[in-house]
């Protein structure tokens, strides 16, 4: 009895201990960095730099979002129970609801892609979607080597510490838009980046080579201060088919809703989130709008790694001064990492001898040439006819999903610098029937269901929506489906079909089911009128859909072409009949002022009443704009759809130097 008494004693003395050591430590954060001078952290011990966090208010999932994982999982268990019950097109609704919830989960809360909860959610979404639809080709949890770089640097763990770290002297760092703020923080990443992990940034130096040349370039022209570029080193690592586990992907980790606001289209053939000139393009105009929201890039870039709703909260729970610095104590871990990450990643990248790397690592830049070619042509045979690699052309153009280009035209096919001409004379000698675009015609048959037919034809139900206007996931016995299929192939699906399958479900070649496909793609849908638009320099497919409220595809369809436009190129686009009027104004707006009427249909406006006539207030009337700071004549140019001189002209300017408060009249065309 006494030894059970001294056992017992022993246990609550323990557990009291543990639950002391248990309690949750203060942490340590210093103050707003503009009060700091230059110092090493591990030796400044004054007492005014540090200041205690604040417990967050609010937990890293709270009740909203708690609920709608709560909904995800039901219409898990609603589609398994749908399957055992036989009914496939229920199961299949609930398994297309759930997909649709987790990622509409993801554009909403993006920070919720660091919860473990939802990384167990997700992966149970994506198995049950896969196994429903028969997908084999299973993708692994992320890939690129960023992630788990950022799960380290981001961990805030500072095991792998050392005193050996000394800030060097005369660095380039006050002749930016974006503060490059010295503080703690981010000399704590300046230490994994020189000390602790210098291969990393080895890494990252060596790729910029390749990809900073048109980045600097793009970003110039948006209006966008350069030196954002170096966020894409820790948004990628600089790997264009980078992909997180929560499916943001790109060089600029887009997710698809995104992504899709700023032109990026994705679909089973091609995932431009993956092209490195198009989703740098996107990265810089979505820069500038979130600039636009916050007028602070450090805030800025905090919204372009967390929801404006989370980056919000944090800056209320900081007594609501809109400062990154003030918000960082509330901030989610991998947020309180990610500007200190960029700070320091663009030090090392503007003064990397400095910091004991090269100027140069001899990387290449992202230069080549553009020759279109036929639809569904096997990248094999154009490797070989350009005498590379399958994988140096997959390098060239990374947006490509699948063993050939896209169907439905001309693709504009990247290549290396120098080779055009001995390409085209070796493409003209591919044989003709490597060359056609086969279409396969398949009679859905009872019990059939969509993921039955992409199995059966080696595609996939993305490639069945892409390829059929207007196809739903129910599908009903005798219904026919348009299968993009691989060149050759037709024969042996044919030769395959089950003995009940119809004779008028054949396969039919370019020859007779493009032409009748074609026929189809040209009618104009019931209750439309066209209008016509001529495209622009930087427009992309994705941008006009946008505009015209439609879908790519329909533009490819209507016009016959691929993924290739070009400026001065006059497209036909059907619109509803009764919107006519609105719809023909597109055309002679500018670029930021069709942006901004697809923001305020976003925003629930009524756009459709709009006149570009000066009858209405609209992007084309005269108004008072306040200079902030940061701002160039270049960027308000652009913001307002105006040109430089416009603004010089109507406000007596002499030069281009504007200061914060300036007022400026802007008179839009």
């Amino acid at each position: 009895m006494k030894l059970l008494l001294l056992l017992l004693s022993f246990c609550l003395i323990g557990t009291s201990a543990l639950a002391q050591q248990n309690q949750p430590k203060p942490a340590e954060v210093d103050l707003p960095p503009k009060l700091l001078p230059y110092s090493n952290p591990l030796t400044d011990t004054r007492d005014e730099l540090q200041i205690v966090e604040q417990p967050r208010t609010s937990p890293e999932i709270d009740t909203e979002v708690l609920r709608r994982i709560s909904n995800v999982y039901r219409q898990q268990v609603l589609a398994i129970d749908a399957q055992v019950q036989g009914d496939l097109v229920q199961a299949e609704n609930y398994i297309n609801e759930a997909f649709a919830s987790i990622q509409s989960l993801m554009d909403d809360y993006p920070e919720i892609q660091n919860s473990r909860r939802f990384a167990e959610l997700y992966r149970s979404v994506m198995t049950e979607h896969s196994e429903f639809y028969g997908i084999t080709e299973m993708r692994s949890e992320s890939e690129g080597d960023i992630f788990d770089i950022r799960a380290e640097l981001f961990s805030e763990q500072d095991d792998w510490m050392t005193e050996g770290f000394v800030m060097p002297e005369n660095l380039t760092i006050n002749q930016t838009d974006v503060p490059l703020i010295q503080n703690q923080h981010v000399n704590r990443h300046l230490m994994y980046y020189t000390l602790r992990r210098p291969d990393v940034m080895e890494r990252w130096l060596e790729r910029s080579e390749t990809y900073f040349p048109m980045m600097r370039e793009i970003f110039e022209d948006e209006g966008v201060p350069t030196e954002l570029i170096h966020l894409s080193m820790i948004e990628s690592g600089l790997v264009p088919t980078a992909r997180s586990w929560a499916a943001a992907v790109g060089l600029w980790q887009f997710m698809r809703a995104t992504g899709a606001v700023y032109g990026l289209e994705v679909n089973w053939w091609v995932d431009e989130r993956r092209d490195p000139i198009k989703s740098t393009r996107a990265a810089a105009q979505h820069l500038r709008d979130l600039y636009e929201v916050w007028d602070d890039w450090h805030l800025a870039l905090a919204n372009y790694n967390l929801s404006p709703r989370g980056l919000r909260r944090a800056i209320n729970a900081a007594g609501g001064v809109e400062d990154y610095w003030e918000a960082f104590p509330y901030l989610p871990r991998e947020t309180r990492g990610y500007v200190p990450g960029y700070i320091a990643a663009t030090m090392i990248a503007m003064n990397p001898e400095e910091f004991g790397f090269e100027r140069e690592y001899g990387g290449q830049a992202y230069n080549f040439d553009v020759v279109e070619v036929d639809g569904l042509m096997p990248l094999e045979d154009l490797a070989d006819a350009a005498g590379i690699t399958v994988q140096e052309l997959r390098n060239y153009n990374p947006e490509l999903l699948r063993w050939a280009t896209p169907p439905g035209g001309k693709y504009p096919l990247k290549l290396p610098q120098g080779i055009q001409d001995e390409f085209i004379a070796a493409y003209q000698e591919i044989p003709k029937e490597n060359r056609a675009q086969e279409i396969a015609e398949h009679v859905v048959s009872s019990g059939e269901s969509l993921g039955f037919i992409a199995q059966r034809y080696g595609t996939s139900v993305r490639a069945l929506y892409d390829s059929n206007e207007g196809l739903t996931s129910t599908i009903h016995p005798g219904q026919r489906i348009v299968v993009p299929v691989a060149a050759g192939s037709t024969g042996q699906i044919a030769a395959d079909r089950p003995s009940n399958q119809s004779s008028s479900s054949s396969s039919s070649s370019s020859s007779s089911g493009s032409q009748q496909q074609q026929s189809q793609q040209t009618q104009a849908p019931a209750n439309t009128q066209s209008v016509t638009y001529t495209v622009k320099s930087g427009d992309t497919i994705g941008h006009i859909a946008e505009w015209y409220d439609v879908r790519a595809w329909q533009i490819r369809q209507w016009n016959n072409i691929g993924n290739t436009i070009r400026a001065g190129q006059r497209l036909t686009i059907h619109v509803p009949s009764n919107r006519h009027d609105f719809y023909t104004q597109i055309n002679d707006l500018s670029f930021s002022q069709k942006q901004e009427l697809q923001r305020r249909q976003r925003a629930g406006e009524n756009i459709y009443s709009i006149r570009f006539d000066g009858s209405s207030t609209s992007p084309s009337d005269t108004i008072t704009y306040t200079v902030r700071r940061n701002d160039t004549l270049a960027v308000i140019a652009r913001n307002h759809g105006v040109s430089v001189s416009d603004i010089q002209n109507e406000n007596n300017l002499n030069g281009t130097r504007i200061y914060a408060g300036q007022t400026l009249t802007i008179r839009r065309r």
